[in-house]
């Protein structure tokens, strides 16, 4: 059975898909940004990653050029796969199904629980940096959740009729 978009619904289904890999890759290139010895913002994704980086700067190199290749292929597989089928078309796709949903529910629980601290609705049994909590609330988080959302819609609107042969 191949997988095509519903009637109607294929540029919708393209935009997403398109969404979904532009928020994958704006978050592999902060990752390569810090891979590469940068550091501005990096004390967003939390004061251990800011340290672990002065302390141990190329071993964090080199598992922040890791991060990047892997979230750079989560942003863009998806994607290429909708346009160019390979044999693996189907086992990609529910990868992404798995995708998507744990992007989603991480980006929008951690973005929430962010936003209740800087609110003071939620007071941390430690101490928290406010830049931390700023960039998960604002930055990071909520992109994560962009990105599963925008792969969510592109693999719903793209999903098999069921009866449809190929």
């Amino acid at each position: 059975m191949r997988t095509q978009a519903l009637p109607g619904r294929s540029d919708t289904a393209s935009v997403a898909f398109r969404v979904a890999a532009a928020a994958g890759l704006l978050h592999a290139a902060a990752s390569l940004f810090w891979a590469l010895g940068g550091r501005w913002q990096l004390e967003s994704v939390g004061e251990w990653a800011a340290a672990l980086a002065q302390e141990h700067p190329v071993r964090v190199g080199l598992a922040l050029g890791l991060i990047t290749l892997v979230k750079a292929s989560a942003a863009v597989v998806p994607l290429l796969n909708e346009r160019h089928r390979s044999r693996f078309h189907q086992q990609i796709r529910l990868g992404g199904w798995t995708g998507d949903v744990l992007l989603v529910g991480w980006g929008t629980l951690s973005s929430l629980s962010a936003c209740a601290v800087l609110a003071g609705l939620v007071t941390p049994s430690n101490s928290y940096n406010r830049n931390t909590m700023i960039g998960h609330a604002f930055v990071w988080d909520p992109l994560f959740a962009l990105w599963g959302g925008a792969l969510l819609t592109g693999l719903w609107l793209t999903r098999t009729l069921r009866g449809e042969q190929s």
